[in-house]
């Protein structure tokens, strides 16, 4: 068995991809308990919300308050989405301290998603990069459909490597690889982040699997084998692509904790305050949880009370 990292880092994106396709509307107070929630259960990194236009993604209409109303935590990190220089300026107002932007490893996919192609998009993230370098704000890259494309198929390593090549060199700290539509298997997994470790270093890169035909964890694991230690999940196994049909589905926190810990791999997550925040938040959107773990563990727990 390879040598598996000791830590693992989460970046936990429920709060902003778990819930911006919600189509009742989340109460600005139940997305700041929600953030809070997550936090005090040990998790290092929570993405707090999106500048974008409420136009374009409703649910994310109150990004200011969002930022604003969270009681921070020492040590933990609240990133926000900032698609152009003008969110970055509202979050920045707001007081981020931790940027993202998002691109996409295929053309067909970029065109739907954010109206430009991969090299216009590229210009576009420029001006960010430039203004959070300027304000010492750390910036972070999401890529798309590393592993599959719901338009084009299969994206080539190659290409996916060249995006995320430029995101780095554009001063991205961290490129959040993320298999958009869920079709990735452990080897095309592999396959893709040694043709991106040649661009980008592995300390560098994150991972982020969609679940929607159960490979998430195995696609993880794959991960781990090559040393790549941060991974992006969702609470509950909330939220999906609005913009790929079919992908539902991150994976869930309570599922990826379950197995690290199970790995002997530190994370720093309480997994039973996990458990309880997912319970909480499903409940208040009217759903059960989408993760097993979390399932089964307060399963577990309500027979012993």
């Amino acid at each position: 068995m390879a040598a598996l990292p000791k830590q693992v880092r989460i970046v936990e994106v429920g709060p902003r991809d778990g819930l911006q396709n919600e189509k009742q509307e989340v109460p600005t107070k139940v997305k700041l308990e929600l953030i809070e929630r997550l936090a005090d259960a040990g998790l290092p990194a929570v993405e707090a919300t999106a500048f974008v236009s409420p136009k374009w993604v409703p649910q994310m209409a109150d990004h200011t308050e969002v930022l604003e109303g969270i009681r921070r935590k020492p040590g933990v990190s609240y990133p926000v989405l900032t698609p152009n220089l003008k969110g970055f300026q509202a979050a920045q107002a707001a007081g981020a301290s931790e940027v993202a932007i998002f691109g996409a490893a295929s053309e067909a996919f970029s065109k739907k998603n954010i109206n430009c192609s991969i090299a216009e998009s590229l210009e576009r993230f420029r001006p960010v990069a430039d203004a959070a370098k300027a304000a010492k704000v750390r910036l972070r890259g999401y890529l798309s459909c590393v592993l599959g494309c719901p338009y084009e198929g299969e994206v080539a390593p190659r290409k996916v490597a060249a995006v995320a090549g430029a995101l780095f060199d554009m001063g991205c700290y961290e490129v959040s690889l993320g298999d958009t539509i869920g079709v990735g298997t452990p080897g095309k997994t592999q396959k893709m982040i040694e043709a991106v470790a040649k661009r980008v270093p592995m300390a560098n890169l994150a991972g982020h699997y969609h679940d929607t035909y159960g490979q998430a964890l195995a696609n993880i694991y794959a991960s781990l084998e090559l040393g790549v230690a941060t991974f992006d999940s969702s609470v509950a196994g909330l939220g999906g692509c609005p913009y790929a049909k079919g992908a539902s589905g991150n994976v869930a926190t309570e599922d990826v904790v379950y197995l690290l810990h199970g790995l002997g791999i530190r994370t720093g997550v309480d997994l039973d305050r996990l458990v309880e925040t997912g319970v909480w938040i499903s409940a208040v959107l009217g759903r059960e949880p989408a993760s097993k773990a979390g399932k089964a563990i307060a399963a577990k727990r309500a027979k012993a009370a």
